[in-house]
C-alpha cells in the first residue's frame, strides 16, 4: 500500500510537471495607471526632463521654466531651481543641447519687462515643490512669493492656462518673445480686447524655428505696454470679481491662422475641466497598451513614467487641416499620414522604435512617411530633425534601421521603393567620413573625427538596408551592403581586443581604452568595442570565441569607474566601463546570452533596473534622450530587449513584474508572467511560450505580435536554461565574407633616420601585398623605410581582394629635435612628441588628429636646429574653432639662442581681442628676421578663463590651444 502511494504521488507531480503552462488570467490594474506616473523623475540630476502638460506624442508641451541656460537646463526646468520665469508652450524631453522655450507667459502683478535673472526686479517667481503638481497632461504651482496659483493643461496643438489672482491685486501677464534662444523676429498683434496673436521666429539649434501663435483671454484686457522692441508685452485684464483668468493658446508651425483653427478645432469652447478630462483620458489609453501587475510601487512608478517618457517624442508637427512646415521652410499638406518632428533616432533606433513597432503600428508608418517627406523635401532622411531644421546632431544614418525593423515586421503603409532609395542616399553620400568609408572601408581619423564610431554605426545600418534589399529581392544591394555590414573588421585591434581609430594606417597612439577621445562619441573605446549587433558570431571568431567576448565582458563589467580624457557628462550610470546613461552601451549586458550564460544577463538586467532607475527627481542615470532611457526600462522589465532591431529578435533578459499584458493594435494581447519572483529569485529556471516549454533565450517579434502567453519560472541560482549552443541567440553575416584591409602594426609614419614597417591583417587567412613604389610584393617579413616614401597595401583571400590604403612616410631631419616645456593632452597629441616638427599639417577640422592640443597651458617649445643656421623666417600656426573651446593664444613669442640657455627676444604677436564668432580659421604667426643661430623657442600664452559670452563662462570654463607645425626656413 505505502508503494502504491508513493507510485500515485510520482505519477501526479510527472504528469503536472510535464502539462502545458496555462494562460494567465485577464490583465487587471488596481487604480488609474496615471496616477504611477511622476512626471518629476529625471527632472533632476542629468534627465533634462520637464514636469509640465503634454499629450501623447503632441506638438504643445506647456510646462514651467526654471533654468534660462547651461546643459542641465536643456529642458527648461531642473528640479534644483527655485524660482520660475514662466509657462512656455514647448520643451525638449531628456535632450543634451538647448531649445524651444517658444511664446513664454508669467502671471504677476507689475509690468516689468526684466526677468529677474540678474537678481534685479524682474517677473519671475519663487515656488516650492511643496505646491506643485504634476501629472499627465496636467500641471499645478503657487508662485509663492506672488500668492498666485497656476494650473496648466492641453490638447495637442494647444492649451490653457488657468490662473487665480490675489484679491484687490492688479492682474497682469507678461508675454515675453525673447525668452530662451535667440529670436529672429517676432510680433504681437492686438486681434481685439479678448484677443491677441503673433510670431516667433528662432535661432538656437534649430536654426530658423518658426512658431505661430493665438491667444484668447477670458477677461477683457485693459491695457498692453511693451518694451522698447515690442518683443514683451505686459497686458493688464479687468477682473473686478477676481474671477479666475483662463488664457486659451493655439500654436502652429504655419501661421496665425493655423493657431487659431488649431485652438478652435481642439478647445473651442471646452472648460479647462473638460479639456483636463480629455487630455488624462488619453493618456490612461495609452498607458493601458501595457497592463503591469505587482506588488513594488516603485517599479510600477518607474514603469510607467517610462511609458510616459517614451510617448512624449516623436512630435506631431501639422496643423488640424494637414499643413505643415517642411525642411525645406515651405509649407506642405499632408493627406493621409501625420508629420512630425523631433527625431533624436541616434538614441531612439535601439529601443524606442522597436518599442513603437508593438505599440504604435499605425504611427509608425506615419513615421516613415515623415521621413520620406523631409527627404523629398529638404534632400535626405533626418538624422536629428528639430522644427523643420536639419541640426546636424550625431552621428550615423538612423532613419534607416527604423525603416528596416518596420518593413521587415510587416509594418509597410508607405512607397517601400521609395524607402530603400532613400535609405541607399543616406548611405551613399560623400559627406560626414562617407566617401573614406566606402573607399576604405573604415573612416582614417585624419579624415573624419568620431571615426571609429562612424564606422561601427555605418556598418549596422548598412547591415539593415542589406536586410530589406534581400525581402525586396535585391540581390546586388544585398550583396553590396552586406559587404559594408563587415567594415567594422577594419578596425578592430587584434593585440588590443578593442574598436580603435587607424591614424595614417597605424593604430592612434598611445592608447587608452579609458579615454575619451575624438575618435568616438560621447563615450571611450571600451563603451563603443561590443558595437558590432549585426555579426555577433563574426565579432567573436575576430576576438577568439566565446570565452574571449565573455571574459573581455566581465572585464568591461569590473573596469575602474573613471575615464581619463576629454571630461564627456553623458558618460554617466557606470558599471565598471558599462554606461547605462548613454546609449552605446545598451545592449551589452544581453551579449552574455550569445556565450551561453545568460545567467550573467540576468544579474546586469536586474541590477540595472533596480539600481539605475529610481523613482526619484534624479532617478534616470542620464539624458532621458526622447525615450530611449525608458524604452529600455520597459523592454527589459518586461524580460526581453532588441539587441539587433531588423532582425526581429528579441533576447530575453529577466522579468521585473509578477505579471504585465501588452495590448495590441491587433486587438490580441501578449501576456508575461513570472512565477515565484523575488529579489532572489532573478534567475531563470524555465520559459514557456504559449503553453509549451521554451528553451530559447529570444523570443521572435511574431511570438508577440500574434498574441499568447511568455511565462518564466524563477529560482535563486543560475540553472541550465538557454545554455546550450542550439538554443542560444545569434546574429552572423555568412554571405559575401570581406578581405579586411591590412594595417602598419609597426613602424613610425614620421621618423628620423629610419623606421622598420610591419604589416598585419585581423584576416589571418588572407595574405598581404606592398610596393613602395612599382609592382606590389607579397608582404614577408618586415622591411625598413630609410626615405620619405609612399606605401600602398592591401589583402587578398583567393579571389578577394581589401581596398588599398596609401601611406606617406615623412622622414624628419635627424639633426632637429624639440622640447616640449608643456605636456599635450593624450587625445589630441597629433602623432606625438615630434608632432611639431614632422611636417604634416593640420586641417580646419581639429578633430581629425592632426593638431596638437593643449587645455589651460601656455605652449613653450623649444627647437633644437643641431646647430648654427641662417634663419629667414619662423612660422607657427594655430586653430581658432571657438565653439568647441578652441581660441587663438593671446600672444605668441619668438625667441632665439646660440647655447639653449640664453634667448633674445625676436618677435611678440598679439591677437585680436577674442570676439563671439563661429568661424573657423587656421591662424599663421610668422617672424620675418634673418638671425643665425641654433635654437627656436615658440611661447603661445593661454587665454584662461572663457569670455562672459561664451557658452562655457557660467561654468568657470577655460579654453584650449590647438597648435601645429612649426616650420623654421
Amino acid at each position: 500500500m505505502k508503494n502504491y502511494n508513493w507510485l500515485l504521488i510520482v505519477f501526479v507531480a510527472t504528469f503536472f510537471s510535464c502539462k502545458d503552462k496555462e494562460t494567465p488570467s485577464e490583465a487587471s490594474k488596481d487604480k488609474p495607471l496615471i496616477s504611477y506616473v511622476n512626471p518629476f523623475i529625471g527632472t533632476g540630476g542629468h534627465g533634462h526632463t520637464y514636469p509640465g502638460a503634454t499629450m501623447p506624442f503632441g506638438m504643445m508641451q506647456l510646462s514651467p521654466d526654471t533654468r534660462l541656460d547651461g546643459w542641465d537646463g536643456c529642458s527648461g526646468y531642473h528640479y534644483s531651481d527655485e524660482y520660475i520665469y514662466g509657462f512656455s508652450h514647448t520643451h525638449l524631453s531628456g535632450t543634451g543641447v538647448s531649445d524651444y522655450g517658444d511664446i513664454l507667459l508669467m502671471p504677476t502683478n507689475k509690468v516689468v519687462f526684466n526677468n529677474g535673472a540678474d537678481k534685479k526686479e524682474g517677473y519671475r517667481a519663487h515656488f516650492s515643490h511643496d505646491n506643485e503638481v504634476a501629472e499627465p497632461g496636467f500641471y499645478k504651482v503657487l508662485l509663492d512669493d506672488k500668492n498666485i496659483n497656476v494650473e496648466l493643461t492641453v490638447s495637442e496643438r494647444s492649451g490653457i492656462h488657468k490662473y487665480m489672482f490675489p484679491k484687490n491685486a492688479p492682474q497682469i501677464i507678461m508675454l515675453d518673445l525673447e525668452h530662451r534662444d535667440e529670436v529672429l523676429e517676432a510680433k504681437i498683434n492686438e486681434v481685439d480686447k479678448n484677443t491677441i496673436s503673433g510670431f516667433r521666429h528662432s535661432k538656437a539649434w534649430a536654426t530658423k524655428q518658426m512658431l505661430f501663435f493665438h491667444m484668447s483671454f477670458s477677461h477683457t484686457i485693459k491695457s498692453i505696454k511693451y518694451n522698447k522692441d515690442k518683443r514683451i508685452a505686459g497686458i493688464e485684464l479687468e477682473n473686478p470679481n477676481n474671477e479666475p483668468v483662463y488664457i486659451k493658446v493655439g500654436i502652429s508651425p504655419v501661421d496665425e491662422e493655423g493657431a487659431k483653427k488649431n485652438m478652435e478645432a481642439e478647445i473651442g469652447d471646452k472648460t479647462f475641466t473638460q479639456v483636463k478630462k480629455e487630455a488624462q483620458d488619453k493618456w490612461e489609453s495609452q498607458l493601458e497598451k501595457i497592463v503591469i501587475e505587482g506588488s513594488n510601487n516603485d517599479y510600477k512608478t518607474n514603469f510607467y513614467t517610462s511609458m510616459y517618457h517614451v510617448m512624449i517624442a516623436p512630435n506631431l508637427y501639422q496643423d488640424v487641416d494637414g499643413r505643415y512646415r517642411g525642411m525645406d521652410l515651405n509649407v506642405h499638406e499632408a493627406k493621409d499620414f501625420d508629420y512630425y518632428t523631433v527625431f533624436s533616432l541616434w538614441d531612439t533606433y535601439r529601443a524606442a522604435h522597436p518599442l513603437y513597432t508593438i505599440l504604435e503600428q499605425e504611427r509608425t508608418n506615419d513615421f516613415i512617411n515623415t521621413f520620406l517627406a523631409k527627404y523629398d523635401e529638404g534632400g535626405i532622411m533626418p538624422i536629428w530633425d528639430l522644427s523643420a531644421c536639419y541640426t546636424g546632431c550625431m552621428i550615423g544614418y538612423h532613419a534607416v534601421p527604423v525603416i528596416a525593423d518596420a518593413y521587415l515586421k510587416g509594418i509597410q503603409g508607405y512607397d517601400a521603393e521609395k524607402a530603400l532609395q532613400a535609405m541607399k542616399h543616406s548611405a551613399t553620400r560623400d559627406k560626414l567620413g562617407l566617401e573614406s568609408y566606402k573607399e576604405f572601408g573604415f573612416i582614417p581619423v585624419e579624415k573624419e573625427s568620431e571615426s571609429v564610431s562612424k564606422t561601427l554605426e555605418y556598418a549596422y545600418d548598412d547591415w539593415t538596408i542589406a536586410q530589406m534589399a534581400k525581402a525586396m529581392g535585391k540581390q546586388d544591394d544585398y550583396k553590396n551592403y552586406t559587404e559594408r555590414a563587415q567594415f567594422y573588421k577594419n578596425i578592430y585591434d587584434p593585440q588590443s581586443q578593442f574598436m580603435r581609430g587607424r591614424f595614417r594606417n597605424t593604430w592612434f597612439a598611445p592608447f587608452d581604452p579609458y579615454e575619451v577621445n575624438f575618435n568616438y562619441t560621447e563615450a571611450n573605446s571600451w563603451q563603443y568595442s561590443f558595437y558590432v549587433p549585426q555579426d555577433v558570431t563574426g565579432f567573436m571568431e575576430l576576438m577568439g570565441g566565446k570565452q574571449a567576448l565573455e571574459a573581455q565582458l566581465d572585464k568591461l563589467f569590473t573596469a575602474k569607474q573613471e575615464t581619463s580624457g576629454r571630461n564627456q557628462a553623458d558618460i554617466t550610470g557606470l558599471i565598471g566601463q558599462y554606461a547605462h546613461g548613454n546609449e552605446p552601451s545598451h545592449h551589452m549586458a544581453y551579449l552574455y546570452n550569445f556565450v551561453n550564460k545568460p545567467h550573467k544577463t540576468q544579474e546586469k538586467i536586474y541590477q540595472i533596473l533596480t539600481e539605475l532607475y529610481t523613482n526619484t527627481p534624479d532617478g534616470i542615470s542620464g539624458n532621458e534622450d526622447c525615450g530611449q532611457m525608458s524604452a529600455w526600462y520597459i523592454f527589459s522589465s518586461l524580460g526581453f530587449y532588441p539587441v539587433t532591431p531588423a532582425a526581429n529578435e528579441y533576447i530575453i533578459g529577466t522579468p521585473l513584474f509578477d505579471k504585465a499584458t501588452i495590448n495590441l493594435e491587433n486587438g490580441k494581447q501578449f501576456t508575461v508572467a513570472a512565477e515565484s519572483l523575488s529579489a532572489d529569485n532573478k534567475y531563470i529556471k524555465a520559459v514557456y511560450l504559449n503553453g509549451k516549454e521554451h528553451p530559447y533565450s529570444y523570443i521572435s517579434h511574431e511570438d508577440i505580435v500574434n498574441g499568447g502567453s511568455l511565462i518564466f519560472e524563477m529560482t535563486n541560482t543560475p540553472s541550465d536554461w538557454g545554455t546550450q549552443d542550439k538554443y542560444i541567440p545569434s546574429t552572423e553575416i555568412e554571405e559575401y565574407q570581406i578581405v579586411p584591409a591590412p594595417f602598419i602594426a609597426k613602424g613610425d609614419v614620421a621618423f628620423k633616420g629610419s623606421t622598420e614597417v610591419s604589416l598585419q591583417s585581423v584576416d589571418k587567412n588572407s595574405e598581404i601585398y606592398y610596393t613602395l613604389g612599382g609592382e606590389f610584393t607579397k608582404y614577408e617579413q618586415p622591411f625598413t623605410i630609410s626615405e620619405k616614401s609612399t606605401l600602398k597595401v592591401y589583402a587578398q583571400n583567393g579571389e578577394d581582394k581589401s581596398a588599398t590604403i596609401t601611406t606617406d612616410f615623412y622622414k624628419i631631419d635627424p639633426n632637429i629635435k624639440i622640447e616640449l616645456k608643456t605636456k599635450y593632452a593624450n587625445q589630441y597629441n597629433a602623432g606625438g612628441d615630434d608632432a611639431l616638427i614632422d611636417g604634416i599639417l593640420g586641417a580646419e577640422d581639429f578633430r581629425t588628429g592632426t593638431w596638437q592640443g593643449y587645455w589651460n597651458e601656455d605652449v613653450i617649445a623649444i627647437v633644437d636646429l643641431g646647430k648654427k643656421k641662417e634663419i629667414s623666417s619662423i612660422e607657427v600656426n594655430f586653430l581658432r574653432d571657438q565653439r568647441s573651446w578652441i581660441f587663438l593664444p593671446t600672444e605668441v613669442e619668438f625667441y632665439h639662442s646660440s647655447d639653449g640657455k640664453k634667448f633674445r627676444k625676436i618677435k611678440d604677436w598679439k591677437a585680436p581681442k577674442p570676439f563671439n564668432t563661429d568661424d573657423v580659421i587656421i591662424e599663421e604667426v610668422k617672424a620675418s628676421q634673418k638671425i643665425n643661430s641654433r635654437y627656436i623657442k615658440v611661447v603661445a600664452k593661454k587665454l584662461g578663463k572663457l569670455p562672459k559670452w561664451h557658452l562655457g563662462y557660467p561654468h568657470d570654463g577655460r579654453s584650449w590651444i590647438f597648435i601645429d607645425e612649426i616650420q623654421i626656413k
